[in-house]
């Protein structure tokens, strides 16, 4: 069946068309830093587990500072900064985490000495897409090798003792979430137990940074947006229920 709609009628079932294919909200992307979390038992020792450092959202705090981590024989940190916002006009999400002065003590009986100047990550993500990347700045890694100030995402290096692979280190470690976000890991400490036994098990993350999808720029269903999309629905109303209306009066005329 043909339904054919001609004049104000036609102009009324478009605008309804519009509303109702438009959401009702559109929450933009949100954001989120951390400069350090610890998660680790180590043999012989209780579990220590330290809560991301200075913790920052798009939402809110978008700011936060700590003075410095200091764990005896795990890890020993400088001033951390971390910082996440959200453009609200573009829908676009941005943060950054960076650590200075990184000394991590854990691994120091295999590797020898594991320290930074600093540690940073980033995110970013916008109506293109999503992107991140780290940066180390004077890295010392020791007997374990080298790796580059910027390095490529997921570069990996293992830890082993008596052939036996202790640990992993990961570093611009670059996760895609199941909800279509990315969190970039400057540096990512995994202990594994291993079969002959290892130093112990759990998580070391230096400078994280999660990011996105972006949001929509402005939710064509309320605000400002609204308030636009009517107006430009009107500018195209306008001439076609003037010529639907001056069409009758020639009609009546004739």
């Amino acid at each position: 069946m043909r339904v054919r709609m001609t004049g104000l009628a036609g102009v009324i079932a478009i605008a309804a068309l519009l509303v109702g294919a438009a959401p009702a909200s559109a929450a933009p992307g949100d954001a989120s830093a951390y400069g350090a979390k610890l998660n680790v038992t180590l043999l012989g020792s209780p579990a220590v587990n330290a809560e991301p450092f200075a913790a920052a959202n798009a939402n809110g705090p978008t700011k936060n500072s700590f003075a410095g981590v200091d764990l005896t024989g795990i890890l020993k940190t400088g001033v951390i900064n971390a910082s996440a916002s959200r453009d609200e006009n573009s829908g676009g999400v941005y943060s950054r985490a960076s650590t200075a002065d990184v000394r991590v003590d854990l691994l120091s009986k295999v590797t020898g000495k594991i320290s930074a100047e600093l540690v940073e990550a980033e995110c970013t993500a916008t109506q293109k897409g999503l992107a991140g990347k780290s940066k180390l700045v004077g890295l010392n890694l020791g007997k374990l090798g080298q790796v580059n100030a910027d390095p490529a995402a997921n570069t990996k290096l293992d830890v082993q003792l008596a052939g036996v692979k202790i640990a992993e280190v990961i570093f611009n470690e670059q996760i895609k979430n199941d909800d279509g976000s990315l969190t970039v890991n400057a540096i990512h400490i995994k202990l594994l137990q291993g079969v002959l036994g290892g130093i112990g098990t759990g998580d070391v993350i230096l400078s994280s940074a999660t990011c996105g999808p972006a949001g929509l720029p402005i939710p064509m269903a309320s605000g400002a947006g609204l308030w636009i999309g009517l107006g430009l629905l009107g500018v195209v109303a306008a001439p076609v229920a003037f010529t639907a209306l001056r069409r009758r009066a020639s009609l009546n005329a004739a």
